[in-house]
């Protein structure tokens, strides 16, 4: 069983909480927020024990790994502490929204042969991680052409979006990587970004978006489209098409049940869309955990490492860039 701290306890952070809790692979012993009343409140739920700096876990030889789920601006300075410590790492994404303060970490950890692990669930979604698998089987041939489609149910709190550093690096992050996953062994070459406001006034008060789309070739000649909206009046809509010279794989939408009514005045009426990104991804966020053990115990490299983190922000600035100026942007990793 592995000694596990966990950072953050806001809505992320509780629901890989539960998970810890109920993986057996897993002690969660410490929790951490910065909000201590909070900590005392989840470390209950979660039967742990509350601790009021990270420092604690840091210096606790019986810890093995930590669990990096508070807020963007501390992933860095916690990463480099764990790594200093011996400790294994699985943090959220975004590493972090300036891709200096991630490329001195690289540097600083480099030597250490760090064990991190990066949030990015979709990798191991059944579905999506079904697709990968036939994709390496040459099911469907020579990949041509990727499509990945992703609308939230509802957009964030203003309070969260003027902190999550806009929809390239906060929602379309997820699909730069889900992208990158699928390309394998093949990398991406240029980016042309979109994006645009017509629903909801409140994203050019902050100078963000509520749409936003990316055309993307890869150094092979693949093409690949995604698609993002930050509000979706049917639910969660999480898609994926890969396209190849001898067929095609479609990862598709989950819903509450796959139950169809018919009657005399409509067929085919289906329930909707599940609405919560952590009710979708249900079976992802868990399959991560069996990843990690893995990682710490058999040193078996993650599906989602530090460098897919590093390279999926570099997708999300070349994005903004691409944005601002209008032209295709040519990728240096």
């Amino acid at each position: 069983m592995i000694n596990i701290a966990l950072f953050g306890l806001g809505r992320i952070g509780l629901m890989h909480g539960k998970n810890l809790m109920r993986n057996r692979s897993f002690k969660l012993k410490y929790v951490y927020d910065i909000n201590k009343s909070l900590t005392k409140k989840i470390a209950k739920k979660l039967k742990s024990t509350p601790i009021n700096k990270p420092s604690i876990a840091f210096n606790d030889k019986k810890i093995e790994a930590v669990f990096i789920a508070s807020t963007t601006s501390t992933h860095i300075k916690l990463i480099l502490e764990a790594v200093k410590n011996k400790k294994a790492v699985f943090c959220e994404k975004p590493l972090d929204l300036k891709i200096e303060k991630i490329n001195k970490c690289k540097k600083k950890i480099s030597k250490l042969n760090p064990k991190i692990q990066l949030g990015f669930n979709r990798r191991y979604d059944p579905g999506h991680n079904f697709l990968k698998k036939e994709l390496n089987k040459d099911r469907i041939g020579k990949l041509e052409k990727i499509i990945i489609t992703s609308r939230d149910p509802a957009p964030p709190s203003i309070k969260y979006l003027k902190q999550s550093g806009g929809i390239f690096r906060d929602m379309m992050i997820h699909d730069f990587d889900l992208l990158r996953f699928y390309l394998g062994n093949d990398e991406v070459k240029s980016i042309f970004a979109s994006a645009s406001n017509i629903s909801d006034k409140k994203f050019k008060k902050i100078k963000d978006f509520e749409l936003a789309s990316c055309l993307i070739n890869s150094k092979k000649g693949v093409q690949c489209i995604i698609t993002n909206s930050r509000h979706c009046s049917f639910g969660y809509d999480q898609r994926v098409e890969l396209f190849g010279s001898k067929g095609m794989l479609i990862s598709g939408n989950k819903k509450q049940n796959e139950t169809e009514l018919h009657t005399k005045v409509s067929t085919s009426q289906q329930k909707p869309l599940l609405n919560f990104f952590i009710d979708r991804y249900k079976e992802a966020y868990k399959l991560q955990l069996n990843d990690l053990f893995r990682m710490i115990k058999k040193n078996i490299k993650p599906l989602a490492t530090f460098e897919d983190g590093r390279r999926a922000l570099i997708l999300a600035n070349a994005a903004y860039k691409s944005l601002q100026t209008k032209k295709n942007i040519n990728i240096k990793f």
